[in-house]
């Protein structure tokens, strides 16, 4: 089995949801006081627009993943493992700014679980010494080994290529992590590891450093990845929070001309083993 990080999803907790979404579909019609009989309940739209509404809410705000991140920002900075950081607002194409202990400045953009294409729309802007990518899925149901590698090798080792988009590396990190819908398992037997932040409990994040330079075919087919001492934002949050140098995962990018086609290879290793290696793997863009 893969293991591009460490952490799976509960698969108890995704066959409850299933079996609870079976229950909801055939039984929605006894909820509430809509006066309608089964019938006429499943070909009126209410119980789809429902569910719409529902999801919509879900899905549009970013509010609560803006708070987490924000607290866990704040908390760095009171422990002095920042100097200083703000939020971009909407004007730019990045979500947050954060100033470092050595004055280089950091630059996170915010994304979601990272297997959807909203995954691929970033910029690094001119002034950033440092630019991650910070998924934060509060996605109960979502599988962390899937949307880790779809949006690693499918999505962003082929924008850092394409679009010379040099990314320095990614952090997989939210508030469901180390609870029952996502067991940690740096945590077993180490519940000392657990950070309070506002209302949360957090493990150390997982952190995955990118290559130092974009590659490129000809000049730079396959370049050094980044070290934590080189990244100081995930230097700071690996301190902070209590990681151990043998979590840190390193995101190798080998690039080649086959024929027509430019390739790339992604590597993830961890501890000093491979955990997941891709084949030659086209870049197509739409």
């Amino acid at each position: 089995m893969s293991d591009e990080i460490p952490c799976e999803k509960n698969a108890e907790l995704r066959k409850k949801i299933q079996e609870f979404a079976e229950v909801l579909k055939t039984q929605a019609h006894t909820l509430g006081e809509h006066g309608l009989d089964e019938r006429e309940f499943y070909h009126s739209g209410l119980f789809r627009g429902a569910i719409e509404r529902i999801r919509g809410q879900f899905s549009a705000s970013m509010r609560e993943k803006r708070d987490f991140v924000a607290l866990v920002l704040s908390h760095m900075q009171d422990h002095d493992f920042i100097a200083d950081w703000e939020s971009a607002g909407e004007a730019n194409r990045h979500d947050y700014a954060v100033e470092l202990n050595n004055g280089r400045t950091a630059i996170i953009e915010l994304k979601g679980c990272l297997d959807g294409n909203n995954t691929t729309i970033f910029e690094r802007p001119p002034h950033a010494d440092e630019f991650v990518v910070w998924s934060v899925c509060s996605n109960q149901g979502a599988d962390p080994r899937h949307n880790l590698w779809s949006g690693i090798h499918t999505r962003l080792s082929a924008e850092v290529i394409d679009r010379q988009q040099q990314i320095d590396g990614v952090v997989v990190w939210d508030w469901i992590c180390g609870t029952i819908a996502r067991p940690c398992p740096k945590l077993r037997g180490r519940e000392d590891r657990l950070t309070d932040v506002g209302p949360y409990r957090l493990p150390p994040p997982c952190i995955y450093l990118f290559p130092a330079t974009v590659p490129s075919p000809r000049n730079n087919p396959k370049p050094r990845i980044n070290q934590l001492a080189d990244v100081g934002i995930l230097d700071a949050m690996h301190r902070c929070f209590g990681g151990e140098d043998a979590e840190l995962n390193y995101v190798g990018i080998e690039v080649a001309h086959r024929g027509a086609e430019t390739v790339r290879t992604t590597t993830i290793s961890r501890g000093g083993v491979v955990r997941r290696k891709s084949d030659p793997t086209p870049i197509r863009r739409a």
